[in-house]
């Protein structure tokens, strides 16, 4: 075991975290390090759009402590959905918003003086896959066409980029194939298992769970078909960040470190890590879970959002149709925080 991780599980200072959704309660350790523990923590109130394992090096950067090392204590909810998310911050609920970046373009056209801006970037690449109900060698995109699938919620970063995948395979998502965009994103995964849709789309651990179950078999991966898009960020809204730089460059630093544990250590080292977040799924599952999205290519390495990937985001709006107007990269990302 990695002796860093060993050292800091001995004096890990318990934290909680509520999963609501999939109604898990799970006890989650804020870790400070073998040395005198950082009394002096400023509180981080961060709002994940969902609670995946894609998003492993943050709660490397959890787990191991790296945030209190930067003097943070990170309290994490989940808000199930990028609105949701993105409302509890502009509401003063959270100081962090985590989720896709096309709900930063949404509220800023929609006018909001205290718009939200992206300060680093954690995912390049979709983190979905199709589930079939059936096992399938040889899938082809264009197998969908008139199918029952689940998909997700019109708007939102995971729909689009699965629209856009589709309409890479000439596949009209609003004729050819029958969306079904009604279950709330917690549900989906039970919805199919109950007998809805031919295929649905799934981030882990659903995915490899439905797998498991012997309910479905992941037969494509849209990350992999989409290329690399900036699926993940994180931002905070003008006045906050404006009144806490030192704070936020902080944070950056911490999800850096955890960014750079995920690309130097195997993926049986890294689900080990993060275990105690994810309680209801067992190591090994985490593993290939971690190991599917590493050869994908999902996780970057630093959180450097490049303006070539806000453009390729707008582009995907703009063609999903959800694009009022496109808006200056320089006003919604900075990358003042962030190592390249």
């Amino acid at each position: 075991m990695n002796q860093d991780f060993k050292c800091r599980t001995k004096t890990g200072k318990a934290a909680t975290l509520v999963l609501a959704g999939a109604a898990v309660l799970a006890a989650v350790f804020g870790l400070a390090g073998c040395g005198t523990k950082n009394t002096n923590l400023k509180t981080v109130r961060l709002n994940e759009v969902a609670h995946s394992i894609f998003y492993a090096p943050q709660y490397v950067a959890m787990e191991l402590g790296y945030f209190e090392d930067e003097g943070i204590n990170l309290e994490l909810t989940t808000g199930f959905g990028a609105d949701k998310t993105a409302t509890a911050v502009i509401s003063g609920d959270a100081d962090i918003a985590f989720m896709g970046p096309e709900a930063t373009i949404y509220q800023y056209n929609e006018g909001n003086e205290n718009y939200l801006v992206n300060f680093a970037q954690l995912t390049q690449r979709a983190g979905n896959f199709v589930v079939s109900r059936t096992k399938d060698d040889d899938f082809r995109w264009e197998d969908l066409i008139g199918k029952e699938v689940i998909g997700g919620r019109p708007g939102g970063m995971p729909e689009m980029v699965f629209e856009y995948v589709l309409k890479k395979h000439g596949i009209d998502p609003q004729k050819d194939i029958n969306l079904v965009q009604n279950i709330d994103f917690a549900n989906t995964s039970g919805a199919f298992v109950g007998g809805t849709g031919d295929y649905t789309v799934e981030f882990e651990p659903s995915a490899t769970l439905i797998e498991e179950e012997g309910a479905g078999y992941v037969v494509a991966s849209v990350g992999t078909e989409s290329g690399y898009v900036p699926y993940t960020a994180y931002s905070t809204t003008k006045e906050f960040l404006a009144k806490n730089k030192e704070l936020l460059q902080s944070f950056t630093k911490a999800i850096e470190k955890g960014q750079k544990y995920v690309e130097e250590h195997t993926a049986a080292e890294v689900a080990k890590v993060i275990a105690p977040q994810f309680k209801e799924t067992d190591e090994k599952t985490i593993e290939k879970i971690i190991d599917r999205y590493a050869q994908q290519d999902s996780y970057k390495t630093n959180t450097y959002f490049e303006e070539d990937s806000f453009t390729l985001i707008q582009d995907i709006l703009e063609e999903a149709g959800e694009l009022s107007q496109r808006v200056p990269y320089e006003e919604l990302v900075t990358t003042e925080f962030s190592t390249r």
